[in-house]
């Protein structure tokens, strides 16, 4: 990805960025609401305009209070920056140049990467004389557009494609798309999404296992508001990390960011191929881990257990929280349960290789021959009732390993989970999801 220019959209709060990129790239990638500080993480996406190809990230924006939080996130927003071939300035035309707006271009110029001011919420011609104020800030000519109604973005991407460095392409001609990546490698990526309750150290895990600070890191609940991801090599391959919004009943979910939080963080369970289910040891394993646990268990998503906090619970606490693992999490089955502190790093050094154990089963390939043998012995062990009987089947896929089974009468649900139970033993498929699909056949 080191030769995909970054393209970084940034400026201070409620000024229509993460619109900006939602109109860039043709879809709701980041959650937008109308009031300040809704995004507060990077949140990187491909786009194209043209042919050409860049990475587009969206920023937190600058933040002027004085809170902790407001400083990590205008931190976030300078890194950003520092790694960026371009950066889009967006500014409100219609209020004009603020204080905040003054400040960032200051920044901007210091840092000496290349800027193209957009002069957003300019929704027709006649708001267009507004946009000559903002050539104060010294960024050179502002670029009139409407994220929201998408009112001069094409010229905006031309601005954009010109101001980027020369492709790598334009050296190796026809034959760069090649050296790009592999036919289906982003495919085999392994995504793994960090899901829990807020506030039970996601962003912290996170942080620790890509190695810098990427997800702002706060202890009030519900910092992280879109899924980020990063990808990193391990012994095992490329790994996605996904670090997603923390989920609370929906009861409690009285504002529409944190609902469509709660959407992308259920489309990241639904993408990923392992889900580490962090739980706060400290808290117990409550109502609302169990239900999360289901929705990722229905999704077919293999689950490895992160009992976080565990250095702070004394023998018999700890002692109470297995119990509770066992009552409320027992559908889980053999999932991996590991006891970590994302803090100090205690224990985190055990969970790539539980990840590379659990993926290895998750992508199981078993031949034909050995189903077939291994459902034969099973029928021989425990024939099924009112002679039902599994006449032929197969594995048809994997991610997770599901089987085709032909049978000649409707086989009991009870019967199904022996006969999955056969197939998890024979095969060692651990705690990843087996599906059975049967199939009618006379014979």
């Amino acid at each position: 990805m080191s030769d995909v220019p970054v393209v970084v959209i940034a400026g201070r709060p409620n000024v229509g960025k993460s619109t900006l990129l939602n109109r860039i790239v043709g879809e709701r990638v980041a959650i937008v609401e109308e009031r300040p500080g809704v995004t507060r993480d990077r949140v990187e996406v491909e786009a194209e305009w043209t042919g050409r190809r860049f990475r587009l990230v969206d920023t937190g924006g600058w933040l002027t209070g004085g809170s902790d939080l407001d400083r990590k996130v205008s931190a976030q927003s300078v890194v950003a920056v520092d790694e960026a071939d371009l950066v889009l300035f967006v500014v409100d035309a219609i209020l004009g140049v603020t204080e905040e707006d003054a400040a960032v271009a200051d920044l901007l110029r210091r840092r000496g990467v290349p800027v193209v001011l957009v002069a957003n919420k300019v929704d027709d011609a006649v708001h267009e004389s507004a946009i000559w104020d903002l050539m104060s800030l010294g960024l050179g000519d502002p670029v009139p557009v409407s994220a929201q109604h998408g009112r001069g973005s094409g010229d905006l991407l031309d601005r954009v494609v010109a101001a980027l460095p020369p492709a790598d392409e334009d050296l190796d001609g026809d034959d760069a798309p090649v050296v790009e990546e592999p036919a289906g490698s982003d495919d085999r990526t392994v995504a793994v999404a960090l899901v829990g309750r807020p506030n039970v150290g996601k962003s912290t895990l996170f942080n620790r296992l890509i190695g810098e600070e990427r997800s702002v890191v706060h202890d009030m609940p519900g910092t992280t508001r879109d899924s980020v991801d990063t990808v990193v090599e391990t012994p095992s391959g490329p790994i996605r990390f996904v670090d997603t919004a923390g989920m609370r009943r929906r009861a409690r979910i009285d504002e529409d960011t944190e609902y469509f939080s709660m959407v992308r963080a259920l489309r990241s369970i639904d993408a990923a191929d392992v889900a580490l289910l962090v739980i706060d040891s400290t808290e117990g394993v409550t109502h609302q881990d169990q239900r999360l646990a289901e929705r990722i268990d229905a999704a077919g998503c293999p689950i490895v257990v992160l009992l976080n906090k565990w250095d702070l619970l004394d023998a018999e606490r700890r002692e109470e929280v297995l119990y509770q693992m066992g009552q409320r999490l027992h559908f889980l089955g053999d999932a991996p349960v590991l006891r970590i502190s994302a803090l100090t790093g205690r224990g985190v050094h055990r969970l790539l290789p539980a990840l590379g154990v659990t993926l290895e089963q998750y992508h199981t390939r078993i031949p034909t021959r050995k189903v077939v043998d291994v459902l034969r012995a099973a029928q021989q062990a425990q024939p099924a009732p009112h002679g039902a009987r599994v006449l032929y089947a197969t594995q048809g896929a994997t991610d997770p390993p599901t089987f085709t089974l032909f049978a000649n009468k409707e086989l009991p649900a009870s019967y199904l989970r022996y006969l999955e139970r056969s197939l998890r033993e024979a095969f060692d498929l651990g705690a990843v999801p087996v599906k059975l699909r049967v199939r009618r056949r006379s014979g």
